[in-house]
């Protein structure tokens, strides 16, 4: 009896990547999924940045188990020819089911609750020295602590984007906007739509929002070819600001990370403010007015303008140190040009992240990002899982022969400080450069 099995090619396949038009394949079956983007709780970005393409270890990684019941109302009949499946994905996708066995995506431990009481201590603490202290160091303590609560706030608000952390959707959800609207001012709506991409499209200068910081910022010479975002849809022009600002970019990294909130609060309003589709714009509106009316009114009860603006530059002075974390994990490690891969995303996302060394006391400062390459290859693993899963994903990359990066918090400073100034001084010799004196040169050598 003659195989009836409908087949297409993969490059068939890779022709149905557009708005309207999104095909993908799951173990070499084609599924449609035009018309779910629009309602896709990640968004469109991801299925857009890995349209037209097999993405077997894309949705291992983003879905429990319990969705692979709905993959069939998008079933065409179609099955990918030649479908193949390389040793690497084979293991990775063995240590996904291992760890579902073990119940680890499951297990969240005490973490969520201890952070909880954390924040509404910080918090307490901070409201209380503003309102019933006279000391100047006492409310300068207190813009710390702001600063403090708000890095604390960010790591629940991204582990609740990734996983459930709460009993419940809806508590989840009343979380998410309270420890982001609320207390950081950043919508949570686009921290996922921003971080999605992140995650999909690891370390590629064209998708990746985290890499693209101009006018900056830049990590690479790439750069200077003025690329295209396809994140934010818009050329990320190189023009001769960029070129000076990048060209002292090494020594301007750590004062701008002081500042970088302002950026977040720029985009998370622009977005609510767009004309693309917010999940729950009112809820998102509702909680970012919350901290635009308590933040503001509490920096007026500091006695003078002295004091208000020390308040806010050190609250945000201290959250800069989250920032930086942010990039430490990728701005040193392998970057590329064009979209992300689903037949090697695995290995991309080895390629793309920097783990960094700590001592298991030190894992509340870090939030789960000093385990990044476990982070990247299992998000949605429970923060209190990844130091548990190091060894496995260790021991898988090294079979494999993929890098396992990972440096201690200084070395990782260094390191990405190391690639800031390699850009810059290339930046540098692409203009007019300055006469290189004695002294110019011993200032960057050392830069």
């Amino acid at each position: 009896m003659a195989d009836s099995t409908k087949y297409i090619s993969h490059e068939e396949l890779g022709k149905h990547n557009k708005h309207g038009d999104l095909w993908i394949s799951i173990q070499g079956k084609i599924y449609n999924v035009s018309d779910w983007a629009k309602d896709h709780p990640g968004g469109e970005s991801p299925l857009l940045n890995l349209a037209g393409q097999d993405v077997t270890d894309a949705f291992v990684a983003y879905h429990p188990g319990t969705a692979w019941q709905y993959l069939d109302q998008f079933f065409t009949g179609l099955y990918l020819k030649d479908h193949s499946v390389s040793e690497a994905s084979k293991d990775y996708r063995k240590l996904v089911v291992e760890f579902s066995k073990m119940g680890l995506f499951e297990k969240k431990g005490h973490g969520v609750f201890v952070s909880l009481c954390f924040i509404a201590l910080l918090l307490v603490a901070s409201v209380y020295g503003v309102l019933c202290s006279d000391s100047t160091w006492i409310h300068l303590g207190c813009g710390c602590l702001m600063g403090f609560l708000w890095i604390q706030s960010g790591w629940l608000g991204h582990d609740s984007g990734h996983y459930q952390i709460m009993t419940s959707r809806g508590f989840n959800r009343f979380v998410q906007i309270l420890t982001g609207n609320c207390l950081a001012g950043i919508s949570i709506a686009w921290w996922k739509w921003n971080h999605n991409a992140h995650h999909i499209a690891c370390n590629s200068l064209e998708f990746d929002p985290d890499l693209q910081h101009m006018p900056f910022f830049v990590v690479s010479s790439k750069f200077f070819n003025s690329l295209t975002s396809y994140f934010y849809e818009r050329k990320l022009n190189f023009d001769s600001v960029s070129r000076f600002l990048v060209s002292y970019q090494h020594w301007t990294f750590y004062p701008v990370m002081c500042f970088a909130r302002i950026n977040l609060f720029a985009q998370s309003v622009s977005l609510l403010l767009s004309k693309r589709k917010v999940p729950n714009r009112g809820q998102e509106i509702l909680g970012l007015a919350v901290f635009w009316i308590w933040y503001p009114l509490l920096v007026s009860c500091l006695p003078n303008w002295f004091e208000r603006i020390m308040f806010v530059v050190l609250s945000f002075s201290v959250t800069g140190i989250q920032h930086v974390q942010f990039c430490l994990n990728h701005f040193s490690s392998n970057v590329y040009v064009g979209p992300p891969s689903g037949n090697d995303w695995f290995e991309k996302q080895t390629k793309g992240t920097l783990d960094i060394l700590c001592s298991s006391w030190m894992d509340w400062f870090h939030g789960g990002l000093q385990f990044q390459v476990e982070h990247h290859l299992f998000p949605r693993m429970p923060r209190c899982q990844l130091r548990k899963i190091s060894p496995f994903v260790k021991e898988l990359c090294k079979k494999h022969n993929l890098p396992y990066d990972c440096a201690s918090f200084l070395k990782a400073n260094a390191m990405t400080l190391r690639t800031l100034r390699t850009a810059a001084l290339q930046a540098r010799d692409l203009s007019n450069p300055v006469p290189k004196n004695l002294v110019w040169e011993a200032v960057n050598t050392h830069g």
